[in-house]
């Protein structure tokens, strides 16, 4: 299908899904995202991704880190609650949670990491190592929404029993790859991907079992129900690392916040695209940052609810 012919996702649109809080609101309304990652060497992208979650809503934010000499405090962000990848992961709901079987202590506000309104963010900054590569089985087994970012992906593409496990699991999945990755999922190379980029949504949207966005200039969201979406927001100052880790806790906050996880997808890739444009407006497209584009997603998001 022709981009041209794909309807464009507009403002209008995912400002509907944003609802004012309540006056009486506290942190436990507003979910639990875990970010998993974090290796020697990359501990910045999981920390940008936390960072992004919380800024854009989140009620709390966990950050589990793989690498060993991994910091034990964000310095900019104290708020955000830091341990290793593996302690991280075991506060999550367990499958036998489902079966009536109590394997962690309740939570006294009935959501947080323990409860409902959990969203896990794996890969951004996780490595191939097999060590990695044991968090994203672990984390496959767990009955929460996921966000699939960078190593992830990879993994899962190496991995075609990880793949597998994606089409039995019941909790919705929303997988961010770029061209690349994309290739690497589908078997392709990357120049089959760009030739027929809605084709390859569509296609990973139906291996992976969830909702896609293949990033890139004109990102392409397919959503669970095979529709297919354009975004035009974003420029090519964006083209910077981090962008990617911005965006996987961007969606993994408003899922927690209780959109469906098409609707966090759509709303979060077109305001990620619209703070870059902004940070743009300003003459600052050269150097962009993934720090700044989440100020501005920030600043754009509480703008468009107050509207």
């Amino acid at each position: 299908m022709s981009p041209t012919r794909i309807p464009a996702i507009t403002r209008k649109q995912v400002a509907a899904y944003l609802k004012p809080r309540p006056q009486d609101s506290h942190k436990g309304l507003f979910g639990t995202v875990s970010v998993i990652g974090g290796d020697t060497g990359m501990v910045g992208a999981a920390l940008l991704a936390g960072r992004a979650a919380l800024k854009l809503g989140a009620g709390c934010v966990h950050v589990g880190l793989l690498a060993d000499n991994a910091p034990a405090l964000d310095n900019l962000m104290p708020e955000l609650m830091l341990d290793s990848a593996g302690a991280t992961l075991k506060k999550l709901p367990h499958p036998a949670l489902s079966r009536g079987e109590r394997v962690l202590p309740p939570s006294p506000s009935g959501r947080g990491i323990e409860g409902e309104g959990n969203v896990l963010v794996l890969g951004c900054g996780l490595g191939h190592s097999l060590a990695a590569q044991k968090l994203v089985y672990d984390a496959l087994l767990l009955d929460v929404p996921t966000v699939l970012d960078a190593d992830a992906l990879n993994i899962i593409a190496m991995r075609p029993d990880l793949r597998a496990m994606l089409h039995t699991r019941k909790a919705p999945a929303v997988c961010t790859p770029h061209p690349g990755e994309a290739a690497r999922l589908l078997g392709r190379k990357t120049e089959d991907i760009q030739a027929d980029r809605a084709a390859a949504a569509l296609a990973l949207a139906k291996k992976l079992n969830g909702s896609v966005v293949l990033k890139g200039a004109g990102s392409i969201c397919a959503t669970r129900d095979g529709k297919l979406h354009l975004n035009r927001t974003g420029n090519p100052g964006m083209s910077s690392a981090g962008m990617g880790d911005v965006l996987a806790g961007m969606i993994a906050a408003f899922i927690a916040q209780g959109l469906s996880a098409d609707e966090a997808l759509l709303l979060a890739v077109h305001l990620h695209g619209a703070a870059g444009d902004a940070l743009a407006q300003q003459q600052a497209t050269i150097g962009m940052s993934g720090t700044e584009v989440t100020e501005w997603a920030r600043w754009l998001l509480n703008q468009w609810i107050a509207k």
